[in-house]
């Protein structure tokens, strides 16, 4: 049933079961307590009533000796003072009786309101004793004596009557309020997770900007509310950035097919020279070789988003893997008319000297391309910490503080034209942090304008695998 898979009601139900036992434990508790000194109190006044009629009948004369010969047993007296007899008959809602016996014989004695049907007790049997409405105590005070005191119990069950009644009125009163005071209580604490689903529902629709409101929790689901917010702020972030991602890789790509159309067309339109022919299958080329390697770079993020890229785990000389990045990219240097200045000692590292290599090869060429003619990249290799540190610094014009934390994004250019000059297609950055975060590493920039900017590589000297996975290069 849908009743019992709801946490509400299940709440409900679990607390009113709890609530009914207890009511029902201090309420049978309650009534048998009272029930019970109630028949204290009763016993207390037969007992009483019980010494007075005992000392009316040894009060009547008095003791005869028992005959020292045969003969009848002499004669008992039982006399009640006007003060005694007015213990007995109607009191208050009481109707109190006595009968007396001597020696197995008729009675001796009965009070005028005493049940007709009254006979001696068994001499096994318990004093007091409950004989249907009535409750009775005795006593023998001479062999095969006996004096009975008792009265009527209706007063008394009629009481307990009305007292149970209002304990079960009372229970229920008290069950109703708990019972909504729950139902209260469970709908304001699960009030929240009602919004988690609204706002969820919302999110699943499109609403991407759809955030649960924070006062609207406390304690426990505070902090829960607080990480779903932080969730939904970075999925809308990540459906932003990749729809970001989308059109800007459309619009890259639209730049070489544009190209590679108009030549088509061109050449479609008209015959032309063979050297004419040349110059546009060389501009097809160079339009082709352009979305190829960015089709290439989009391919190599997609599989490093997916954790689909074979990162291999090899101890290499981080050193060494950097000169050969640098001596690769002299000629790139000497063009821009930029200085290398490289402090590469030989530092051991594991992880995976191509990917890494690439990452190099990225951060160097970004400083060439934007530092000042005639100036020098200094590119220095370090231990720091347990850390393997790469330090790419150039004397360029610098980053505005506005722009730095966006340098690493897919596609983002600060400087649009400079961009397109080196047909870098915005992705470069984006590659190296993506590898270097598969190292487990980190990756960061400062910059000051006209002061130049830093490019920091942070990498874990021992990997991120155990020590017999890691094979060494030399």
């Amino acid at each position: 049933m849908n009743l019992f898979r709801s946490i509400r009601w299940r709440f409900q139900l679990w607390y009113g079961l709890l609530l009914v036992l207890v009511l029902c434990g201090f309420g049978v508790t309650a009534y048998h307590l009272q029930s019970a000194q109630r028949v204290r109190q009763l016993d207390a006044e037969l007992q009483r009533r019980l010494v007075v009629v005992s000392g009316a009948l040894k009060g009547g004369g008095p003791r005869i000796p028992p005959p020292q010969r045969p003969g009848p047993p002499p004669r008992r007296f039982f006399r009640l003072s006007a003060e005694e007899a007015a213990l007995f008959g109607e009191q208050g809602n009481r109707s109190y009786y006595y009968m007396v016996w001597l020696r197995n014989g008729p009675p001796l004695t009965r009070s005028t309101n005493a049940p007709a049907d009254l006979l001696p007790p068994h001499p096994e049997e318990p004093s007091p004793r409950q004989r249907g409405p009535f409750r009775e105590v005795f006593m023998n005070p001479e062999p095969m004596d006996c004096i009975l005191v008792g009265c009527s119990t209706e007063a008394e069950e009629a009481e307990l009557s009305v007292l149970k009644w209002r304990l079960i009125a009372a229970g229920a009163t008290v069950l109703l309020l708990g019972l909504l005071g729950g139902w209260w209580l469970g709908a304001h604490a699960l009030r929240p997770l009602g919004q988690i689903g609204a706002a969820a529902r919302k999110i699943a629709e499109g609403n991407l900007a759809q955030r649960i409101p924070g006062e609207a929790a406390g304690g426990e689901l505070k902090e829960l509310v607080g990480v779903l917010n932080s969730t939904f702020a970075r999925l809308e972030e990540a459906f932003a950035q990749q729809t970001r991602f989308t059109s800007d890789a459309a619009h890259e790509l639209r730049t070489p097919v544009t190209v590679l159309l108009t030549e088509a067309q061109s050449v479609l339109n008209r015959e032309r020279s063979p050297e004419e022919y040349r110059q546009c299958i060389e501009t097809c080329q160079r339009a082709a070789q352009r979305m190829r390697r960015l089709i290439e770079s989009l391919l190599q993020l997609a599989r490093l988003d997916a954790h689909e890229a074979d990162i291999a785990q090899v101890r290499f000389n981080f050193g060494a893997v950097c000169a050969e990045c640098v001596e690769l990219l002299q000629p790139l240097a000497r063009e821009r008319n930029v200085t290398l200045a490289a402090h590469l000692p030989a530092i051991e590292c594991v992880g995976d000297p191509e990917r890494l290599s690439q990452v190099v090869v990225n951060l160097v060429t970004n400083a060439i391309q934007h530092n000042r003619a005639g100036d020098e990249v200094q590119v220095t290799l370090m231990r720091e910490n347990g850390s393997v540190v790469l330090l790419v610094a150039d004397n360029g014009r610098g980053i505005p503080s506005d722009k730095l934390p966006h340098i690493f994004e897919r596609f983002y250019r600060g400087d649009a034209s400079r961009s397109r000059r080196t047909e870098s297609g915005g992705l470069g950055l984006a590659i190296a942090r993506a590898i270097v975060e598969a190292h487990h590493g980190e990756i960061g920039a400062t910059s000051q304008i006209d002061q130049g900017t830093a490019m920091a590589v942070r990498l874990p000297a021992e990997g991120v695998l155990s020590v017999h996975q890691v094979h060494t290069v030399h």
